[in-house]
Order: C-alpha cells, then structure tokens, then sequence
C-alpha cells in the first residue's frame, strides 16, 4: 500500500485567504482541488509539498456563470457539474465531450475543471511508484538527470494529458489566475509551456479561479480522444475543433476555425497553419483532407505512452478528419463508437 507522505492541511473559505496562505508558504504549498491527481502523485512521491491547501470550500470557485453569449465556469466546478449540465452541451459541446471521457463516474464526481486543466504531465517512466522509478535511476522529471525518452535531450518531453484544456483552447478560453500580489488574465493557450517539467505559466503563488469563452451563435465543437479503452485512460491523442460558420448546410463557408492536438506534446499545440487554411472555404472533402494533413503535421510522438508511435501519428490525421466532418454536419456516431470506443449521452443521462 503506497501511503501519503506527511503534511499540513489549510482549509480556507475565501480566494482571498487561499492567496495570502500561498504567498506566505511559497513554493513548498500547493493546492488541492479534488484530489486526483495530486494524491496519488504525493503517495509515488512525485510530489511532496509541506503544505496543501484545500479549495473546495472557497467562495465563488463553483458553477457556471452566464453573461448572454459567455460563459464562466469556477475552477472547482467538478466535471460531473459539466457533463450534467444541458446548455454547455449544446452550447460549448467540445468541452462537454471532453468533460464526459474524463476517467470513470466516480473521478469526475471529485475532479475539477481547475485540476483538469492544471494536471501535471505524464510519461511511462515518471509514472510508476518510488522504488521502480528509482530502479531505473530516476528521470529529469524528478530526482533524476536524464529524460529516458530521449536520453539526449535538453529537456523533459513528459506529455501533456488534459482532456479540457485543448477543448477549451478551441473555444478560445481565457482564464483568471489570482495571487496576493494580484490578478492576471490570459489566453488559456498561453497558461501552458512545451516542458515536461515546466509545463504551466502560474506561479507558484497563483491560484487558477476561473475560466472564460464566449458561446456565439455560428459556432460548432467536438473533441475527438484516443486511448485503450473505453473508460478511465489518459488520452494518448486529442482532438478539440471548432469552427464559425457563415451560410448553413454544406454550401457554409469556414469564418473561423481553431483545431487544437493534446497529448502529443508537453501543452496543447494550435494548429495554425491548418486553421489558416480553413478559413473562408468550406468543408469539402479534398479541404478536409489537406487541413487533417496539416494539422497532423505538429504530432511527432514519443515512446513515452500508449500504443506505436507511426500508427498514432496516423491516427492524428485520421481524427482530425472525423472532426471536421462532424463539424460539417456529418453522422459520426458510427467512427466515434469504433475508434474512440466511448458512447456519448446526452446531458443529464449517465456518461
């Protein structure tokens, strides 16, 4: 039985005290949402803070919050909340989808969307327990020197395995982070860095509060994940797109387009050139093609997680593909249930 190490707890009841506690404690704290990830990773000793400071019983962290066409969703919202909830269904369906393939029923009762968004990155040689990491000699990632994905390189290439963040990305999220000395907004795509290690911009004394985008008529999203099985994995590829259409039907022109990859990476990676390219055409086959092959063109995937490495970056062109056409308006409930192998319901059912 692997156990938690020793620690104190901090419970506080406003963002305002839970900052003060951060700034006081410094990089020896860190927050806790639901538990999911920080706990195990406390009892493999990947992480050992002195102090943890819980966030469930903060004010104003939980729920959805709608202005009009935008939306504001608290950090500690948990993602049952999400998948629960029928107008973000239909209205931000990529983060909907996304939400709904996070681990099992029972995790997503107790996970957050703040901790989803802020989970640390993965690799097969980092996520093991203690005496098998130390087996080996450790990793760059912890305790160690050298990254055994890639023992030459400079830096860590663990991988990036937030189903939420490349959805919201896609819908074009901002997020508050909030500290003692202050607030600060910022693009969701800029909270993240390609480091294994240094995987986020929050500072240590930051606290994530809340996440914004707008839900415009025009819009449409899916997200696309792969893994081994059906339920509870980490995805090994994911695929968020969104597009504004002007027109309807298949005759409608892309206005705007956004597809993002998770888990190919140590942060989500924009597909700019392919988003480009989308713009102001519409969404024909040979369009689809050529935008799936340059998106797909940012996956270059590791032997750091599940599967063989050409056939996933196959499949990155592949699901892109899918999503496109389910923006198109396409039936894909047939190619989801085959390679996605997870079955979505509609709000309010069981997920």
């Amino acid at each position: 039985m692997m156990r938690l190490p020793l620690f104190r707890y901090a419970a506080p009841r406003t963002l305002d005290e839970a900052a003060r506690i951060l700034a006081a404690e410094g990089p020896s704290a860190m927050l806790l949402a639901g538990g999911t990830d920080l706990l195990p990773n406390m009892k493999r000793r990947q992480q050992t803070p002195a102090v943890v400071v819980g966030l469930r019983q903060v004010e104003g962290l939980h729920g959805a919050r709608w202005n009009g066409g935008t939306a504001t969703l608290g950090a500690c919202t948990t993602l049952t909340s999400i998948v629960r909830d029928a107008r973000l269904a239909t209205q931000a369906r990529a983060l909907w989808e996304a939400a709904a393939q996070i681990a099992t029923p029972h995790l997503r009762n107790m996970g957050t969307l703040g901790g989803n968004l802020c989970l640390d990155t993965r690799c097969n040689y980092y996520d093991q327990n203690y005496e098998w990491r130390k087996a080996i000699d450790f990793c760059m990632k912890k305790d160690g020197a050298i990254c055994w994905v890639a023992t030459s390189s400079p830096k860590c290439l663990a991988v990036s395995s937030t189903d939420a963040a490349p959805a919201l990305v896609a819908l074009g999220a901002r997020v508050r982070l909030v500290s003692a000395a202050g607030v600060r907004d910022l693009a969701l795509a800029d909270l993240y860095r390609n480091d294994g290690i240094d995987y986020l911009t929050r500072r240590p004394d930051e606290i994530l509060s809340d996440v914004t985008f707008d839900t415009g008529a025009g819009w449409r999203s899916t997200y696309w994940k792969l893994r081994r099985r059906g339920a509870f994995d980490f995805p090994v590829l994911g695929v968020a797109a969104a597009a504004r259409f002007e027109g309807k039907g298949r005759d409608a022109r892309v206005a705007e387009a956004r597809i993002v990859l998770g888990a190919v990476a140590s942060q989500p990676l924009v597909a700019t050139e392919a988003n480009t390219f989308l713009a102001g055409r519409t969404l024909d086959d040979a369009t689809i093609e050529t935008a799936a092959e340059r998106a797909a063109a940012l996956a270059r995937p590791m032997d750091n997680t599940d599967f063989g490495l050409a056939w996933r970056k196959r499949t990155a062109r592949a699901f892109v593909t899918y999503a496109l056409r389910e923006l198109r308006g396409d039936d894909q409930r047939a190619v989801r249930a085959r390679y996605v192998r997870h079955e979505l319901f509609a709000a309010g059912s069981r997920s």
